[in-house]
């Protein structure tokens, strides 16, 4: 049974939907380690968003993230940082098997195939975003202070309301 998310912070992220709603995340990688563009190159444009090894991000992963949500692409650590791309869910949380190899960087001892602790999603790759949405740009915009990216920026998974997904495009769009 997952956890009870009814409180909190980002409880609408794991909130009952209605049919067939869409929701919005975002997701980071360093671009020198995998970066938008080697999703569109990757077979299907898709690859499995592994590694995750925080529990709250974790958690997006597990419990809220569902095919056909949309995904922003955030290039970190790097000048500038931005959101890049959009991408898709097209599948939804699943064990992340690089936490039961003892040879990857990843690995959990604690974590094992009958009792996982880390998840995974696929990502697809959908869009380049016509200009890439800097992290100053964000910070700037009065209507995007309360974004995730910005109040907990050490998570690699966040929720994005539709109010946020709408200001960024739009931003990139100018």
């Amino acid at each position: 049974m997952p956890p009870d998310y009814a409180a909190g912070k980002w409880a609408a992220a794991f909130a009952p939907r209605a049919r067939n709603e869409r929701r919005h995340w975002l997701v980071k990688s360093e671009p020198d380690v995998f970066s938008f563009d080697d999703l569109r190159r990757a077979a299907d444009r898709t690859t499995c968003w592994d590694g995750v090894r925080n529990f709250a991000a974790r958690n997006f992963l597990r419990d809220g993230m569902k095919r056909g949500d949309r995904v922003f692409f955030y290039h970190s650590m790097t000048d500038p940082q931005a959101i890049v791309g959009i991408c898709e869910v097209v599948r939804e949380g699943y064990p992340d098997d690089t936490a039961f190899d003892p040879a990857h960087d990843g690995f959990d001892p604690k974590s094992t195939p009958a009792s996982p602790l880390w998840y995974m999603v696929d990502l697809r790759a959908v869009k380049a975003l016509p200009r890439p949405v800097t992290l100053a740009e964000i910070r700037d915009r009065a209507e995007l202070a309360d974004m995730a990216l910005l109040r907990v920026g050490r998570l690699s998974v966040t929720p994005v309301t539709p109010a946020e997904w709408a200001v960024v495009l739009a931003m990139a769009e100018e």
